[in-house]
């Protein structure tokens, strides 16, 4: 899809009796541009049915957008479509931090709220930003699974463990590998021996971790922090002959990894619910385009209220850790 054909769709979207370049009567909805990382990730399709669930309830009107291929110059181009419409607000995860800041500004200076969500944006561009858990949570929560699934000496874990990132300059996965260091402190057994970057994109992901696994061939354990890097990390060590000598685990979508668990390829792994963190994210984007402020706990429907710090930070939920037990029960909501 070329980007001329692909803006275009991105503003009928938008606009269904106007063109991209025409001027229109304000709306009574709230209208709010929802700006996935790529389109065509189960992760963000599971983010757009919460957000359509609190669209319902807040009667607002949301726009789920977003580039073909996760890049920042494709979201740069979604969002210019979104400020040409003069939605109310805008909630984007970021594929690079900084590249879209200059945009968001733009669109800040014509008085439209922007939020982060998932991977944030730079405070510079941006009103507030709600992460699905708090970093060290998620790091601990990565740290303590790798522990549990890599070789037990004298009841503590010992072995080494790679890790499959999305993009050198997410802003998410960035800081969940320094919180992972954090807490490996607490398993001098364990070694991380390398990070690699699959760019979530699967194919690239999946010669990144059988690279890693060819490199070092007493890896206990492949973890991946992205979700579209866990499936093809559990992909390359089946196909490579090695399920039950190196685990697969990180985050990802139950509905992705259910077949990986119960072949024993990942035994159990964690996610927030991107559901939930759609919903919460519409909440609080349509409640700031509405005159709420984030000095105050803002009211998120059924995820309750959530509060931002100083820096603009509100987090949501602490990872779910998911395994043969519950995960086909899962599989079927996302």
């Amino acid at each position: 899809m070329s980007r001329r054909i692909f803006i275009a769709g991105a503003c009928a979207a938008l606009l269904a009796a106007a063109g991209c370049g025409q001027q229109s009567h304000a709306p009574k909805r709230t209208r709010v541009g929802l700006v996935a990382k790529s389109l065509g990730n189960g992760f963000f399709d599971a983010v757009h049915k919460g957000s359509d669930e609190a669209a319902k309830e807040l009667d607002a009107e949301v726009y789920f957008v977003g580039p073909t291929t996760p890049t920042a110059e494709g979201q740069i181009e979604v969002l210019n479509a979104l400020i040409a419409q003069h939605v109310d607000a805008i909630a984007i995860s970021a594929n690079d931090p900084d590249a879209v800041v200059p945009t968001l500004k733009r669109a800040r200076e014509r008085g439209i709220k922007v939020v982060s969500y998932d991977s944030a944006v730079a405070a510079a561009g941006r009103s507030a930003h709600l992460a699905p858990s708090s970093d060290p949570l998620i790091g601990e929560t990565v740290v303590a699974l790798t522990a549990e699934l890599a070789p037990q000496v004298d009841g503590k874990a010992r072995g080494k463990f790679a890790v499959v990132s999305a993009t050198p300059t997410s802003t998410n996965q960035n800081a969940w590998l320094a919180e992972m260091r954090k807490a490996l402190a607490a398993q001098p057994g364990l070694e991380l021996v390398n990070v690699a970057y699959g760019d979530d994109v699967s194919d690239k992901s999946y010669r990144e971790a059988v690279a890693l696994l060819k490199q070092y061939p007493d890896l206990s354990v492949l973890v991946s922090i992205s979700s579209v890097g866990i499936v093809a990390s559990a992909r390359a060590v089946e196909d490579l002959g090695l399920t039950g000598k190196v685990k697969v685990t990180g985050l990802g979508l139950p509905s992705e990894l259910a077949g990986y668990v119960q072949k024993g390829v990942v035994p159990k792994f964690a996610i927030w619910n991107p559901i939930d963190l759609g919903y919460a994210t519409t909440q609080v984007v349509v409640q700031l385009a509405r005159g709420a402020d984030v000095a105050q706990p803002v009211a998120a429907g059924r995820m309750g209220n959530i509060a931002f710090g100083a820096d603009g930070v509100g987090a949501m939920a602490k990872p779910f850790i998911y395994d043969a037990s519950n995960v086909a029960e899962f599989a079927k909501i996302f």
